[in-house]
């Protein structure tokens, strides 16, 4: 039997009469796939790249990423051992940083971790969920959700346009 490929951007148009969360999660999850979807197939070397002044890199991009999802999430509404909420810009500037064992799998691998995570955490909590944040004083879980969709979306198009510079392709998919 043939495999059924489903469209990877029909996310957000199948939660479009569902409720308000069901709406934020599917475009959160369907800015996190194309960031995943930039970096499929790339060579270590292609994803580390540097096509731009900035550290900015595909493979950084995802890395950048992984923190963000741990620091907003986990940190901030149920942390545990080792969750710290990443407060200073340096720190942030930081995590685009690669190290040596830095590969695009292991990479791929701790985002998609991090995601699932971030899905575990805020599914305990309702939208209305607030919690103290160092530097805002209070944000809901609501307000991180959306936040979380501005900052992925505005990487996953920063990877669209290294990829394009990568070998030309673009796109959602």
């Amino acid at each position: 039997m043939a495999e059924i490929k489903i469209d990877p951007t029909l996310g957000p148009v199948l939660a479009r009469t569902g409720d308000e969360r069901a709406v934020l999660e599917a475009f959160l999850d369907f800015h996190r796939g194309i960031v995943l979807r930039k970096v499929a197939g790339l060579s270590d070397a292609d994803a580390r790249r540097r096509l731009v002044p900035s550290r900015t890199t595909l493979a950084g991009l995802v890395k950048h990423l992984t923190l963000v999802e741990r620091n907003w999430f986990p940190a901030l509404l149920a942390p545990g051992p080792g969750d710290v909420h990443v407060t200073g810009e340096a720190d942030a500037a930081d995590s685009f940083t690669l190290d040596g064992s830095d590969t695009v799998e292991s990479l791929v691998a701790g985002y998609e971790r991090a995601c699932a995570r971030s899905r575990e955490v805020a599914a305990r909590f309702d939208l209305d969920h607030v919690v103290p944040q160092p530097q805002l004083g209070e944000v809901s879980l609501r307000w991180i959700l959306t936040h979380m969709i501005e900052e992925t979306a505005r990487h996953a198009g920063h990877a669209d346009i290294l990829r394009e510079l990568t070998d030309g392709a673009t796109g959602a998919i």
